[in-house]
């Protein structure tokens, strides 16, 4: 909530500019909080998290994997195998994330005279800043800052697209949609043949260009496309969507990558502590800087073996 007017003491603004400024500052919080949760894709794709205190300095979490077998027995018997969790311990640190605006003093007075609302450009440029860099941190992390990304997770499988023949790329090669379903059919598979089906997707995440050829390209002998006859035909695929971030995403960091995965909470999540926030209004000179600030702690990937990652598509 912003500050009242008796909490602010702004010199060289009187009372009844003080309290348009607060007004103001208050729908400039309500539209930029707004814009900021529908501009970029990373929230779409990663569940958050929001579970961590904002004044936590890491976030631990234990990456698990199944292990025990049950067999036949005997009535009475007493010698029963033992289910069991095999887990392993990981910690990312929590950063914060910041960025200010500010209006200079005869913006605010001229907003005030003529009734009009302050210029909205700052705050939302400061609202897409925050969100560029969380998205940025999200699907490729920051090794110098101890943070992984979902689109590079260091313990997520990578296989390659195959090659029939003249190549492996969908579009450069001139795959056929068969071949081109193949290569889906062979990422997901993976997962399911891995786990023995523990895991099953239900998301794939491709770069723009490939998504839209699936999208518009069709079946020689059908009228569909090939986007919705494997998401017809998929017993477990529900969703296929484009991320520009995979342009660049494979492991050269020069060819797309396509993620298949599961989108559950359960097996993966981003970890923000502290939601983007405007922090009351300080006086600088002749100008008024409205600080914001966000806590993100990194992309805790609980079964990795529940994704996969394909280059060379």
């Amino acid at each position: 909530m912003a500050p009242t007017p008796e909490h602010l003491h702004l010199s060289n603004l009187d009372e009844n500019t003080q309290i348009h400024f607060v007004t103001e500052l208050e729908h400039l919080k309500a539209k930029s909080y707004d814009i900021m949760h529908r501009l970029l894709k990373h929230r779409e794709f990663i569940p958050v998290s929001n579970d961590a205190d904002p004044g936590a300095e890491s976030i631990a979490y234990t990456q698990y994997d199944q292990v025990g077998t049950a067999k036949l027995i005997a009535n009475y018997a007493d010698d029963l195998p033992l289910a069991n969790i095999k887990g392993k311990k990981f910690s990312a640190p929590v950063h914060s994330l910041g960025i200010a605006f500010s209006y200079s003093l005869q913006d605010v007075r001229a907003s005030a005279k003529s009734g009009k609302r302050l210029e909205q450009r700052q705050a939302n440029s400061a609202a897409r800043a925050n969100a560029e860099l969380e998205e940025r941190l999200a699907s490729v992390g920051d090794t110098n800052a101890g943070l992984s990304g979902f689109l590079n997770h260091p313990n997520v499988p990578t296989i390659s697209a195959l090659d029939p023949g003249a190549g492996k790329a969908w579009i450069a090669d001139g795959k056929t949609p068969d071949q081109i379903l193949n290569d889906m059919n062979l990422a997901v598979s993976t997962i399911l043949e891995t786990t023995n089906e523990v895991e099953e997707p239900d998301t794939i995440i491709l770069p723009t260009r490939e998504f839209n050829y699936i999208a518009q390209k069709r079946l020689t002998d059908l009228s569909m496309t090939i986007r919705r006859w494997f998401l017809e035909e998929s017993p477990w695929i529900s969703s296929i969507g484009s991320w520009n971030r995979l342009r660049l995403a494979d492991a050269t960091g020069t060819g797309p990558r396509m993620v298949v995965y599961r989108r559950d909470p359960d097996k993966l999540q981003m970890e923000i502590p502290q939601e983007y926030e405007i922090l009351p209004v300080q006086q600088i000179n002749l100008s008024y800087k409205v600080p914001t600030h966000s806590r993100y702690g990194g992309i805790s990937f609980y079964y990795p073996l529940s994704a996969i990652y394909m280059d060379h598509i």
